[in-house]
């Protein structure tokens, strides 16, 4: 079912910010294969978004990350943007987490990242465009006691996309990471901070829009680190 479409591939897509994503590039002409773990999610946000495709599959596992791009490309076609959004987390300092929580969430956030880069980017180079985006947060520029299980991932996967993005912006395929410095407005986010104004939420749809600018930036100003947050956010 090869389409002419373009191809946007958005990794965790649940029903935040990944099908924020989702439904701005679907919106704007692109086909978007969806990954996530869940399925039933998947197929609930492929009824409401037009041009939308699900992909179940565990990003950390290459056998199953392998077998959705195989999907993928026979579907749809050949990636030109992949949005990794799918991330791993955990409150707790150093000495509460389990090794294995921080090995898990660098396997989604970093590994990941690496996994979907190697297999994306040849045929990127060979097009002579593309783009390749990490959604980050605040814990990618400093490491906060309760964040020792998360946020050396989040800086590691920073520090990778800056290397990929050195690599390949020569090519012609623009990298970026998009930091949200903010709590996103989300029904769980709401519940736990219920007093909190509306101004002190980031909307997913306004985080997409930025995604969106950064993947369609003109190559003569590329950005690599860029910031959102909302306007009473201090920093």
């Amino acid at each position: 079912m090869n389409n002419q479409m373009p191809v946007a591939l958005v990794t965790g897509v649940g029903p935040g910010t990944g099908a924020a994503i989702a439904r701005r590039f679907a919106g704007d002409g692109y086909a978007v294969a969806m990954l996530a773990r869940n399925r039933e999610r998947l197929d609930v946000l492929e009824r409401e978004i037009a041009n939308s495709h699900p992909y179940p599959c565990d990003v950390t596992d290459e056998a199953q990350l392998d077998s959705a791009i195989e999907a993928i490309l026979a579907d749809l076609g050949t990636p030109r943007v992949l949005i990794h959004n799918a991330v791993g987390g955990a409150f707790g300092n150093f000495m509460e987490i389990e090794p294995e929580v921080l090995n898990r969430n660098f396997q989604v956030n970093t590994m990941a990242l690496l996994h979907l880069a190697r297999r994306l980017a040849p045929a990127m180079i060979e097009a002579g465009q593309g783009a390749i985006i990490a959604s980050g947060n605040t814990s990618a520029l400093r490491g906060k006691a309760n964040f020792a299980g998360f946020a050396p991932t989040k800086a590691a996967q920073r520090i990778l996309a800056e290397s990929i993005a050195r690599e390949l912006g020569p090519k012609g395929i623009h990298v970026a990471y998009v930091l949200i410095d903010a709590v996103i407005d989300l029904e769980w986010t709401r519940k736990r901070f219920p007093e909190a104004p509306d101004e002190f939420f980031i909307k997913p749809a306004a985080i997409a829009d930025e995604v969106w600018h950064v993947a369609h930036q003109d190559r003569s100003a590329w950005s690599f680190n860029v910031e959102v947050r909302p306007f009473r956010e201090t920093w």
